[in-house]
C-alpha cells in the first residue's frame, strides 16, 4: 500500500524543481521505504514506497519505458502475474508496476481488462500527451484527483496530501460536514471528499486527461452469469473452498510473514483458517493474528476470538480495551491528525494496526467485506413481486429462525400479502409518504445547524443516498450483484486503508477478490441463506476448520464502541468543558444540543460530544 502522486501543468509550463515534495512528505508514513520522483517539463510523478511484495523490493518507481517514454507510478498488487508474464513475454523478475506498464503498451487503455488484484496507477503517455489513471474493481486502493481545465491536473493517494500543493485550493466541503453529523451519509456518492474540487476516482473506473479535457469511464461491473448447479452441499463447499483458497493465497504474497485480523466471526476466522496452513506449507508460519477483545469472557466477541485463536498455526495477540495504556498516546495523537472525520470512530482498528506494526507486520489480512460478498440481495422482494408462495414461506421461515422471534414469520407473511394483494399505485404512494415522514424525523434529529441542513437540503441528500446505495436490479441476480459491490463497501475499505497507512501497513481482503464475487453470484440462494443462517456455504466450507460455535453463531457483538469509550475515558483533555469545540459548535451544530460538563453522563450527550471532538480535531488538522 504505497502512496502515489502526480502533477501536470496543462498550460505546458515547466514545473519548478521537486514540485511534489510537500505531497510526498505528507505520504511518508504511507511509504516509509523511500520516496522517488520523475519529472519532465510540465509533468511530474511521485512514489512513496511500502515494500509488500518480493518484486517491489527490486522495482524503482516511477518507472519509464525507454522506447515509448511512457512512465508509470502505481500502488498495486497484481494477482494474475503468471498469465500476464506469459501473454507479454516478460521475465519473472519484474515488478507489478513494470507489468502494468507493459500491459498498457500492449493493450492501451484496455489494459485494465487484463488486470486482477488491488491497484491504483497513473501512466503518462508522451506520445498521446495524456495521463491515464485507473483504480481497481472494488476500490481497495485509492486515487484522489483535482482537475482545473486548461490549467492543472493533480492526483495523490490521500486527499490531505493533495491539498498540500500550492496550486490546489484547500476549501472545506461543508456538505461533507453535514453528511458526517447526520452519521449515515458517508457513501452518498462515489466521488465526494471533505474538500471542494477534490474527487475520488470511483472503484472500477479509469480516467484519461489531456488537451481535450477529462474523460471518466467504468471498465467493470459485476454481472450475473450462468447459475452454478451442483449435486450437493458438499460439492458446493468444495468448489467454494477452491476459489476462496486462491483468493487468500494471492494475498499472502509478501517478503515477510503477513498477519491477519481475527475477530471471532466467520469472515476473519475463515481467512485465518485458510491462510495458516498455506503459510505453513511454504515454511513461513505461524500466522500472526490480532484481535480486539475485552475483560469479560461472557462477551461473545471476546469468547469467540479467544476460541478462534486456538486454531493450529496461529500466533495470537489480543488487544484489550481495558488495558490500552501503552497504546493510548498513539491513539490520542491520531485524533489530532485525522485524514477524514469519519475515521474518528475507528479506535479498535487503529489499535490493532498499531499493535501489528509494533510486531513488524507490514501486510494484514481481514474479512471486512464478508457480509456484503454473500449478500442474498432482495430475494424476498422478488418472490413477493412474482407471487411465489413457496419461496415466500421459505424466506419467512429463514428470517424467523435468524432473529429467533416467531412473530417475524407472520410479519413477513403480512408484508407479502400487502405486496401481492394491494395495487402497486397504493403501495407506492404509501411508501413515498413513509419515506417523507422518516426524512423529516431524521432532519429533526440531526445535530447539524439548521442553516447547514437547509443549505444542503438534508432530505434531498438522503434521497440521493438511498438511490445510490440501494438500487433495485431488474432480476434477483442483478440485485445481488449491486448489493455485493455497493458504495458503502468501498468507503469502508477506504477507511481501513487510511488507518492502516498511518502505521505503514497494507490491508488485504480476500472477500474483495472478483473471482470469489463472481462465484458467489452464481450460487443459488439456498447456499446463501438457509435455516436462518446467512453465508451458509461459507459455514459449510469451514467444517473441520473452524469450531462449530463460531460456524453456527448468529449473535452479533463488536467491541468497537468499547475502545472509543476507553480512549475518551482515559483522555482528560477530551472532556466537555476542557476540549475546545466552541467555534465548531457555533458554526455547525444545532443550538442547545451540545453537552455541558454537568450533563456529560447522558449517553446521548456523550455520543454527540464524541462527534464534535472528531469534527473539531479534523477541522483543526486541515486548517
Amino acid at each position: 500500500m504505497s502512496g502515489i502522486c502526480g502533477l501536470w501543468d496543462l498550460a505546458g509550463a515547466a514545473l519548478p524543481p521537486d514540485p511534489l515534495a510537500p505531497v510526498l512528505a505528507r505520504m511518508r508514513r504511507r511509504g516509509p521505504d523511500g520516496t522517488q520522483t520523475w519529472q519532465d517539463g510540465p509533468v511530474a510523478l511521485g512514489h512513496a514506497s511500502l515494500v509488500t511484495t518480493p518484486e517491489a523490493a527490486l522495482e524503482r518507481l516511477p518507472l519509464s519505458h525507454p522506447g515509448s517514454g511512457c512512465t508509470i507510478t502505481t500502488d498495486a498488487r497484481i494477482d494474475n502475474r503468471e498469465a500476464l508474464l506469459t501473454a507479454l513475454g516478460a521475465g519473472q523478475d519484474i515488478g507489478d508496476g513494470d507489468l502494468i506498464l507493459r500491459a498498457y503498451l500492449r493493450w492501451g487503455e484496455d489494459c485494465v481488462d487484463h488486470l486482477l488484484g488491488d491497484f491504483a496507477f497513473a501512466i503518462w503517455d508522451p506520445r498521446r500527451q495524456v495521463l491515464f489513471c485507473a483504480r481497481d474493481h472494488m476500490g481497495v486502493r485509492q486515487l484522489i484527483y483535482t482537475h482545473q481545465p486548461g490549467q492543472l491536473f493533480a492526483f495523490a493517494t490521500d486527499a490531505r496530501a493533495l491539498v498540500t500543493l500550492e496550486a490546489v485550493p484547500k476549501r472545506l466541503n461543508e456538505a461533507r460536514v453535514l453528511d458526517f453529523l447526520d452519521g449515515d451519509l458517508e457513501s452518498i456518492d462515489d466521488e465526494i471528499t471533505p474538500f471542494e474540487g477534490i474527487l475520488r476516482l470511483p472503484a472500477a473506473h479509469c480516467l484519461t486527461v489531456g488537451a481535450g479535457g477529462l474523460r471518466l469511464r467504468r471498465y467493470w461491473r459485476l454481472e450475473p452469469g450462468e447459475r452454478l448447479d451442483l449435486p450437493s452441499d458438499a460439492a458446493y463447499a468444495e468448489a467454494f473452498t477452491e476459489v476462496f483458497t486462491e483468493a487468500v493465497r494471492c494475498r499472502l504474497r509478501s517478503p515477510e510473514t503477513p498477519g491477519s485480523m481475527l475477530s471471532g466471526g466467520m469472515d476473519s476466522g475463515a481467512v485465518a483458517a485458510v491462510a495458516a496452513p498455506l503459510l505453513s506449507a511454504e515454511g513461513r508460519g505461524p500466522l500472526p493474528t490480532f484481535s480486539g477483545t475485552g475483560p469479560d469472557p461472557a462477551r461473545v466477541e471476546t469468547r469467540l476470538a479467544e476460541l478462534a485463536s486456538g486454531l493450529p498455526g496461529l500466533a495470537p495477540t489480543f488487544v484489550r480495551h481495558d488495558t490500552l495504556d501503552a497504546l493510548l498516546p498513539a491513539l490520542r495523537a491520531r485524533l489530532d491528525d485525522l485524514d477524514d472525520p469519519f475515521d474518528g470512530h475507528m479506535t479498535i482498528i487503529a489499535a490493532i494496526y498499531r499493535t501489528a506494526a509494533q510486531a513488524g507486520v507490514k501486510v494484514l489480512l481481514d474479512g471486512l467485506s464478508g457480509d456484503t460478498s454473500f449478500s442474498a440481495g432482495n430475494a424476498l422482494e422478488a418472490a413477493i413481486r412474482e407471487a411465489r408462495t413457496r419461496d415466500i414461506l421459505r424466506f419467512a421461515r429463514h428470517e424467523a429462525l435468524e432473529t429467533g422471534r416467531r412473530r417475524t414469520f407472520w410479519k413477513v407473511l403480512a408484508r407479502a400479502g400487502w405486496g401481492i394483494l394491494v395495487p402497486a399505485g397504493i403501495r407506492q404512494r404509501r411508501h413515498a409518504r413513509l419515506v417523507r415522514r422518516a426524512d423529516l424525523r431524521r432532519v429533526a434529529r440531526c445535530p447539524a445547524a439548521p442553516a447547514l441542513i437547509r443549505k444542503y437540503d438534508l432530505a434531498h441528500r438522503w434521497a440521493r443516498y438511498r438511490a445510490h446505495n440501494f438500487p433495485q436490479g431488474p432480476t434477483p441476480e442483478a440485485d445481488r450483484a449491486l448489493r455485493m459491490t455497493a458504495p458503502y463497501v468501498t468507503v469502508a475499505r477506504e477507511r481501513y486503508d487510511r488507518i492502516a497507512a498511518a502505521e505503514g501497513i497494507e490491508p488485504r481482503d480476500p472477500f474483495c477478490d472478483i473471482r470469489l464475487l463472481a462465484f458467489v453470484l452464481s450460487l443459488p440462494d439456498s447456499q446463501l441463506l438457509r435455516d436462518g443462517y446467512r453465508k451458509y456455504i461459507l459455514r459449510s466450507a469451514m467444517a473441520g476448520r473452524l469450531p462449530d460455535s463460531i460456524r453456527w453463531n448468529r449473535i452479533r457483538d463488536h467491541h468497537g464502541l468499547d475502545f472509543t469509550r476507553a480512549l475518551f475515558a482515559a483522555s482528560p483533555d477530551l472532556q466537555p468543558g476542557v476540549f475546545d469545540c466552541q467555534k465548531t459548535m457555533q458554526r455547525f451544530a444545532r443550538p442547545g444540543l451540545i453537552p455541558t460538563p454537568g450533563r456529560a453522563g447522558r449517553m446521548s450527550d456523550l455520543d454527540l460530544w464524541r462527534e464534535m471532538v472528531f469534527l473539531r480535531s479534523y477541522l483543526k488538522a486541515v486548517s
